[in-house]
């Protein structure tokens, strides 16, 4: 872990992130991969391909994090970003209660909650500097649940795997109607690997009108065109 680790101490909380992952994991379904190369390489150097893109002390959420990514891994990285991580299943956000207590990890809250909910609490609707996802829905779903979320000139970093043109092209549509442009597109491999990932930046240009995103399944039972 070395080679992406700035110094001793955050070897550590990378270790220490992978021994909690692993020993929850036993008891709740938090990852099917467990042999820890993998876990460095497909969750944690995976994580931090996006870190380029995130600015010190900029405001971030990271949208379906499961197992706490790729949020945990970028605060490790940066300390000074503000970070909220957002999953639906209780038992995932205990976990990352106890990653975050554990590594005393400050200026980082996981919340309980449906995306489509929480985009609607002034508290969190176009609020932050960079929203993330990985893997999580395909782009036309997905832009509905993050663009709400980024303030205007924000960003959102869309983590998709290696096809990702087709569904680019059907979500041209979306990202307009949500306030969207699309900024760039990075493919990239993921070191001594063939894993091909591509990084969409989606910027925030314009307000999201308000009904967006829809109520909960919507987005993902008839995304928009």
């Amino acid at each position: 872990m070395k080679q992406f680790c700035k110094n001793k101490k955050q070897e550590e909380n990378f270790n220490k992130y992978m021994d909690l992952l692993l020993e929850w994991n036993e008891k709740i379904n938090l990852t099917a991969i467990t042999d820890k190369d993998e876990i460095i390489l497909k969750h944690f150097i995976d994580s931090l391909t996006i870190e380029k893109y995130i600015k010190d002390n900029d405001k971030v959420i990271d949208l379906g994090t499961g197992a706490g990514f790729p949020g945990i891994p970028l605060k490790i990285k940066n300390e000074s970003i503000d970070i909220t991580l957002v999953d639906s299943l209780n038992k995932r956000v205990n976990f990352l209660n106890e990653v975050i207590k554990e590594l005393n990890l400050k200026n980082i809250t996981a919340i309980h909650s449906r995306i489509e909910d929480l985009a609607h609490d002034k508290n969190f609707r176009e609020k932050y500097d960079v929203v993330t996802s990985r893997a999580v829905a395909n782009m036309s779903t997905l832009v509905e649940y993050m663009l709400p979320f980024a303030k205007i000139g924000g960003i959102c970093i869309c983590m998709k795997g290696p096809n990702v043109d087709e569904e680019l092209e059907n979500a041209k549509g979306a990202i307009k109607k949500l306030g969207g442009k699309v900024e760039k597109v990075e493919s990239l491999t993921l070191p001594d690997s063939d894993i091909e990932r591509n990084i969409v930046i989606i910027k925030k240009i314009l307000q999201t009108d308000k009904k967006y995103p829809r109520k909960a399944g919507t987005p993902s039972k008839d995304p928009l065109k």
